[in-house]
């Protein structure tokens, strides 16, 4: 486990590489509009009810809606309407994705960060943070925890900016990941998907990481407002360069890497501004590159060691705003799925997730080394970016999934069948794509289930997949024979077979 420092001026100097920003760039401006979106929020304060219900049905048919037609959904305030919002959002979830929520968890592989972002617990000049970055043994050791007790098969992998983990690092680290097998109850444990959170990257680096196998790259915009961007990121460090980070996705699509998520840390601007940001952005994917975003994250801030600015700002997102927000964004963007991290409370997140929520994490752990360390979840820990708000297990959290009549996927058929970029898309948009969801979320969950549940939650489970089954004979009669005899021999003891 590294703990030394290491020099990385000249590092910095090369990362940001200009002409792979200009060339997406038309004229001297970025995407993002900032008079468009305040003239869009100003111009709907008041929003007409008919207007909001042609809204509705729009969202409701798949589109994406403008910035107009989603300023008027945040100014809603007949209590009626809002219903009428959120049932909406509900429903256009199940259209798109049916009655699943996918599951992951974070894996920390190092809090080493160049940058110094007044916000983050892992900022340069915050020395209250241990440094660490997990050597290749450290990552199998974590990994097959998470694969081989807890049952998770997909990984979203985080690294800081920095030397230590810069590309190199990653594609070695991604590799051991997925080479870690752990046998299980009846079966064999591995991490089937490997999604990244990271620091933007150059193209050149970026088609390493589609190359060694990697599922959706997220790179957060933080704050869309460009001034805000600016007094929270300095200028001297990389991440202060807004240009080099907005324009990622377009780098990672040249690069071959077609699903990318997006996302915005409610509480450094007006939440009002991020929905819209985070719909321009959308917007310019669809332009630019022909497609959305295969995700949209929202977290909030959340405490994190000697981090004061956290405790000290003024926009704070209130529960009632952050749930509009949810609302809007599922409307506003209908095909795209929808990530609600453990950064907010379990209520919350119980609270949310009829509202069009697609992916949760569950028995996370943010500090570095803490899966395989059996670390109690301490607020003081200081290897961790911040404070979690929604500490259960895994295994409770798809109990009380079951128990709702919800069942939870681990399908990560999509990538490798070709399921990605504007096949995706299209199928998402057609509603085609939850027939597969349905039928490889029942495989999954079967696995799951068999190798890793108590036997509480598995006596919750079991109803679920029955009524999924006879779901599947009423909606796709002719898959029936083949998903049939797949879930015999999962049943048997084979695993990872899919549609």
């Amino acid at each position: 486990m590294l703990s030394q420092p290491v020099r990385t001026e000249s590092w910095q100097q090369r990362k940001i590489r200009s002409d792979e920003i200009q060339r997406f760039m038309q004229g001297d401006r970025d995407f993002i509009d900032e008079g468009a979106i305040t003239k869009a929020l100003a111009a709907n304060y008041h929003p007409d009810p008919v207007y909001i219900r042609e809204i509705i049905a729009k969202s409701l048919s798949i589109e994406t809606l403008t910035l107009d037609e989603a300023a008027a959904l945040v100014h809603v305030d007949d209590p009626d309407l809002v219903a009428e919002m959120e049932a909406a959002a509900g429903e256009i979830k199940r259209r798109v994705y049916d009655n699943r929520i996918v599951t992951f968890a974070p894996l920390y592989l190092s809090n080493y960060c160049v940058n110094n972002c007044r916000y983050c617990g892992f900022r340069r000049e915050n020395k209250a943070i241990r440094r660490l970055t997990l050597s290749m043994d450290e990552i199998r050791r974590e990994v097959a925890v998470l694969c081989g007790q807890i049952g998770h098969k997909r990984l979203i992998v985080v690294y800081g900016e920095h030397p230590v983990s810069d590309i190199d690092y990653m594609v070695e680290s991604i590799r051991t990941i997925y080479d870690v097998q752990v046998p299980t109850k009846k079966g064999v444990g591995c991490i089937r998907r490997v999604n990244v959170n990271a620091a933007p990257l150059c193209i050149e680096d970026l088609k390493r990481l589609h190359e060694v196998g990697i599922g959706t790259f997220q790179v957060f915009q933080e704050t869309y407002h460009h001034a805000t961007y600016a007094r929270l990121h300095p200028a001297d460090t990389i991440k202060g360069h807004y240009p080099w980070r907005l324009y990622c996705m377009h780098r990672a699509f040249e690069a071959g890497v077609d699903d990318f998520g997006i996302g915005a840390l409610f509480g450094l601007a007006d939440w009002r501004f991020e929905t819209l940001g985070l719909l321009s952005h959308a917007h310019e994917l669809e332009r630019a590159v022909g497609i959305g975003p295969h995700t949209i994250s929202f977290p909030r801030l959340e405490p994190a060691e000697n981090t004061p600015f956290i405790q000290d700002t003024r926009l704070r997102v209130a529960d009632a705003d952050f749930r509009r927000a949810v609302t809007v964004l599922r409307l506003a963007v209908p095909y795209t799925g929808m990530i609600l991290t453990a950064r907010e409370s379990a209520d919350t997140r119980r609270a949310l997730m009829p509202l069009g929520i697609t992916q949760i994490d569950a028995s996370s752990r943010i500090g570095v080394g803490a899966y395989a360390d059996g670390s109690a979840l301490d607020d003081q820990d200081n290897r961790q970016q911040f404070v979690l708000g929604d500490t259960r297990s895994l295994d409770t959290v798809i109990r009380e999934l079951a128990e709702a009549g919800t069942i939870t996927s681990f399908c990560t058929a999509g990538y490798r069948c070709g399921r990605t970029g504007k096949r995706i898309m299209d199928l998402l948009r057609s509603g085609k794509e939850g027939r597969f969801c349905k039928l490889n979320a029942v495989l999954t969950f079967r696995e799951w289930l068999d190798d890793f549940a108590t036997e509480e939650t598995a006596a919750a489970g079991e109803p679920v997949i029955q009524r999924e089954i006879e779901a599947i004979s009423r909606q796709q009669p002719q898959s029936m024979d083949l998903f049939m005899d797949y879930y015999r021999r999962i049943a048997a003891g084979e695993r990872d077979l899919y549609l």
